[in-house]
Parts: structure tokens; sequence; C-alpha cells
């Protein structure tokens, strides 16, 4: 048995309320991660992250203005201290 058509737009809708939440979760953790001096690609290649989201997904998050904003903080903060990380 097919479903509707309604059903299947509200299946669709809840799917993608759900992957929202989930990747506004991942958008958080990144930040956090970010602000607690991570590495951005460390964070990224978390278990947690990386059980949670697609590639696709994962690039949708890189886009996000709040991950941007906590990158460019940390960038600024780096350049006000000089102090860049390359050294442990």
């Amino acid at each position: 048995m097919s479903e509707s058509k309604l059903s299947i737009s509200i299946r669709s809708f809840l799917d993608e309320i759900a992957t929202d939440a989930v990747e506004e979760r991942v958008v958080e953790y990144v930040i956090r991660e970010v602000r607690n001096g991570r590495k951005l690609a460390e964070a990224l290649a978390d278990p947690y992250v990386k059980n949670r989201l697609s590639d696709e997904k994962l690039a949708h998050v890189l886009e996000n203005p709040k991950v941007i904003g906590a990158l460019e903080s940390e960038i600024r903060t780096a350049f006000a201290s000089k102090e860049f990380g390359f050294t442990d």
C-alpha cells in the first residue's frame, strides 16, 4: 500500500525538522570546542560530529554564520596575542 502525498509531505517535513535540530546541536558543539582551544579539524573529526552528519550536512554546518563568527573570533584573538598554536 503506498502512502498518500499528504503523508509523504508530513514525513518529509518531520524528518527535516529532526535533521535541523541535530545540525544545530552539532553547530553548538563545534563552536564550544573551538572556543575551548581545539582546532576546527579536530572538532569536525570527533565521533560526535561524524556519527550525526553526512558530508553534505557537515558542509552546511561550516557555512553556518555562528560557526564562521566563532572562527573569526578565535583568529582575531590569536593575532592579538600572537599565539597561533603552531608549537605545543
